[in-house]
């Protein structure tokens, strides 16, 4: 598989770039929404149902499509990076990053040595299974997006630190459990939470990284571009698959 650091460079130079979750970890919903214009998928692997296998397939699916694919592992784990990278990922979202100590372990985790600490394997399918091992072993590093979760009232007080960290290119609100660790739960309106995430802005804009953050109603789309955030995601195709059924019950009956 062949890829460049295109995406990478339109994340750090902070354009617009949107995408979605897929949580169902189907690759038959990852190929669809693959085909619909969107920059970047998340393949959720923390929450998600999808195992190793299904990760295969979704990433599969996705590069017979123009959309970036990001895997977002379970836990801030070295072996977690290794195998969705090996597998062909992209970019790596990892959860709960609270210090910039875990940061950089993720920083490390994601490059090679002497960069970092990931494991060397030659026959992988991000490498073209051999065939194209030396490139991307010397370019990967340049590559491959990090995305690190703000999601609790210590990675908000630490985020000028986290964002100073080499490697680190993204700064991603995880809302619903910001709001928790906040004490304010799905209190989306609240200050706390509201200056949060303007410090996330702020944090990233700082030190030339990209803010990122999800939303689930779409008429908060345009208040995040104006607050700053540019690496935004809308819904899931859980959520999707949810409402359409729904729909498709209620009319049914006459609702």
């Amino acid at each position: 598989m062949k890829i460049s650091g295109k995406f990478r460079a339109r994340v750090l130079a902070r354009e617009w770039v949107v995408g979605t979750w897929l949580n169902l970890g189907s690759p038959v919903t990852a190929e669809l929404a693959g085909l619909t214009g969107l920059d970047w998928v998340v393949l959720d692997h923390e929450h998600g149902p999808g195992g190793e296998e299904t990760m295969l397939h979704q990433l599969q699916a996705v590069a017979g499509t123009p959309t970036v694919p990001i895997v977002r592992i379970a836990a801030n784990e070295a072996p977690r990076f290794k195998r969705a990278l090996d597998l062909g990922a992209q970019g790596i979202m990892v959860p709960f990053v609270n210090t910039a100590a875990e940061a950089a372990a993720a920083v490390s985790a994601l490059r090679y040595p002497p960069r970092g600490l990931r494991g060397v394997a030659k026959v992988q399918r991000a490498a073209g299974y051999g065939t194209d091992f030396e490139e991307y072993y010397l370019h990967a590093h340049e590559w491959i997006v990090n995305i690190v979760q703000i999601e609790t009232a210590q990675a908000v007080a630490n985020l000028d630190a986290i964002a100073a960290v080499d490697g680190v290119d993204v700064l991603f609100v995880g809302p619903t459990d910001l709001t928790y660790g906040l004490g304010i739960r799905d209190q989306f309106e609240h200050p706390l939470f509201l200056d949060a995430v303007q410090r996330v802005v702020a944090a990233a804009q700082k030190h030339g990284k990209a803010p990122g953050i999800l939303v689930h109603n779409p008429a908060l789309v345009p208040r995040c571009r104006d607050w700053g955030f540019t690496f935004v995601a809308l819904g899931s195709d859980g959520g999707v698959v949810q409402k359409g059924l729904q729909q498709i019950a209620a009319t049914l009956r006459g609702k």
